[in-house]
C-alpha cells in the first residue's frame, strides 16, 4: 500500500456493504439486502494510510496525492474467505474422479495429503501457499482464514501453522481434522495429543481452533471428542470454530452455539432445533456454507432460504481445499449460492463479505466504510450482479493502491 492519500475515482457502481452512513450494517433481516449493500453511483472514495478515509460522489472528491480512475467499473468490498486449508501437498485428482463416478466422500481420502504434506520441505509449503493466495487474490479475495489440519503431528501441525501465519493473521489450529491413519488404533492417544502436546506447540501460532465434529465419518470426531478439544483450545486462548453437520445429521450446530463458537461451517443437514438455535445466536455464531463443496462433491446443498428466513447470520466461504472443493474462487462461491442455494445477489455478496467478516469477528474488513482497511476488488463489469451472472469469468481482482 502507498503512502500518501489516493483518491479512487471513476467507480460505476460502489458496494460499500455500508450503508450511506459509513457504518457496518447490522444483521438485521428487517432491512432488505439490497438496502444493506450500499450503493453509490458514480462514485468515489479517498484511501490514507491503508484506510478507507472518505466515501462519496465522484464530484465531490477532495484532492488526494494520487489518482485512480476505473473507468466505470464496479467496485466490492475485498471478499473475505474465512474457511480455506490451504497448506498442504500432494494430488487427490483420482479421487475426485472416482468420486465423479460414484464413490462417496467419509474424509478417508484426508490420509492422502497427510502423508504428502509431511514429506514436504517448509519451502516446498511456503510456495505453494503463495501461489494459492495470489490465485485468490487475482479474484478478489483480501482475507483469507487459513487452517493447519495436513500434518497431524506436533511439528508438522506446528509448521503448518507457522508457515500459514506468514500470509494472514486468521489461522487455525485444526489437529482435530480426522484421526490420521497411524494413529486409528488409539483414538484416544491421538486426542490426548490434540489436547495436550500439540495444542501447546501450535496455539502461539494460531487465533482459532477448530474441529470436524461428524458422527458419521469414522474418521472425524464425536460430540464429547470434539468438546473436549473445544474446551481445550479456548483453555489455551484460542477462539471457537466448528465443522458440523456436513455429511448428516449430528451434533456440530448445538456445540457451537453451546460454547459460542464464531462460525459453524458446512451446515448442509439441519434440524429444526438446530436453525432455531443458530437464529438465536446470531450475533455471536455464524453458519458459514461452503456451496463449492457440494458441487465439488454432488452433495446436497444448504438450504440458505431456510437459515435466512429464520434470522440466522450467513457466511460464504471456499472451502478451498485438496479433497472436496480445489477452488479459492469466491465468485464461484456467490454464483453458486445465487445459482443453487436461490439466495439473491445482495444475500450472496453481504454473506462473502460481511458474513465472512462475522465469521471472523472482524469489524475492519468486509465492507469499504469511513475506517475499514482499503481492501477493494475491481469488478469488470458495471455492477456486482455480473458475480453471479457471468460464472466462471475471470472478472473480479484485488486493487493493489
Amino acid at each position: 500500500m502507498s503512502s500518501g492519500t489516493v483518491v479512487v475515482t471513476g467507480i460505476g457502481q460502489l458496494v460499500s456493504c455500508a450503508g450511506h452512513d459509513g457504518t457496518l450494517p447490522a444483521a438485521d433481516r428487517s432491512v432488505a439486502a439490497p438496502e444493506r449493500l450500499g450503493v453509490r453511483h458514480d462514485a468515489a472514495l479517498v484511501v490514507e494510510d491503508g484506510r478507507v478515509a472518505w466515501v462519496g460522489d465522484r464530484a465531490a472528491a477532495p484532492a488526494a496525492d494520487r489518482l485512480v480512475d476505473l473507468g466505470g467499473r464496479a467496485v466490492v468490498p475485498g471478499f473475505v474467505d474465512s474457511h480455506s486449508h490451504l497448506v498442504f501437498a500432494g494430488d487427490r485428482s483420482a479421487e475426485f474422479s472416482a468420486r465423479m463416478a460414484g464413490t462417496p466422500y467419509d474424509g478417508g481420502g484426508i490420509g492422502v495429503t497427510v502423508a504428502a504434506t509431511r514429506s514436504a520441505t517448509d519451502e516446498d509449503l511456503r510456495l505453494l501457499l503463495a501461489a494459492r493466495v495470489a490465485e485468490a487474490r487475482a479474484l478478489g479475495t483480501t482475507t483469507l482464514e487459513v487452517k493447519s489440519g495436513y500434518g497431524l503431528t506436533v511439528d508438522d501441525e506446528a509448521r503448518a501453522l507457522r508457515i500459514a501465519s506468514e500470509v494472514t493473521p486468521e489461522t487455525t489450529f485444526l489437529g482435530a481434522h480426522v484421526v490420521p491413519p497411524d494413529a486409528r488404533d488409539d483414538r484416544a492417544a491421538y486426542l490426548d495429543l490434540v489436547t495436550g502436546p500439540m495444542l501447546a506447540a501450535c496455539a502461539r501460532h494460531a487465533r482459532w481452533v477448530d474441529v470436524f465434529c461428524e458422527p458419521n465419518s469414522p474418521h472425524a470426531f464425536t460430540e464429547d471428542e470434539a468438546r473436549r478439544v473445544l474446551e481445550a483450545g479456548r483453555d489455551a486462548g484460542l477462539e471457537l470454530r466448528v465443522h458440523g453437520n456436513q455429511l448428516g445429521p449430528g451434533p456440530g450446530v448445538r456445540l457451537a452455539v453451546e460454547l459460542g463458537a464464531a462460525s459453524v461451517d458446512h451446515c448442509t443437514y439441519l434440524s429444526d432445533d438446530d436453525v432455531a438455535a443458530l437464529a438465536g445466536a446470531a450475533g455471536t455464531t455464524v453458519a458459514t456454507l461452503l456451496p463449492g463443496v457440494e458441487f465439488s462433491t454432488r452433495s446436497p446443498y444448504p438450504d440458505a432460504r431456510r437459515l435466512l428466513g429464520a434470522g440466522v447470520d450467513l457466511a460464504l466461504a471456499s472451502d478451498c481445499n485438496p479433497g472436496t472443493c480445489f477452488t479459492s474462487s469466491m465468485p464461484l462461491v456467490v454464483a453458486l449460492a445465487v445459482r443453487e442455494m436461490r439466495m439473491t445477489p445482495a444475500e450472496a455478496l453481504l454473506a462473502a463479505t460481511v458474513g465472512g467478516a462475522r465469521a471472523l469477528r472482524r469489524d475492519d474488513v468486509g465492507h469499504l466504510g469511513v475506517g475499514a482497511r482499503a481492501d477493494l476488488t475491481v469488478l469488470e463489469a458495471p455492477s456486482h450482479e455480473h458475480l453471479a451472472y457471468r460464472p466462471g469469468m475471470p472478472i473480479a481482482r484485488a486493487l493493489d493502491l
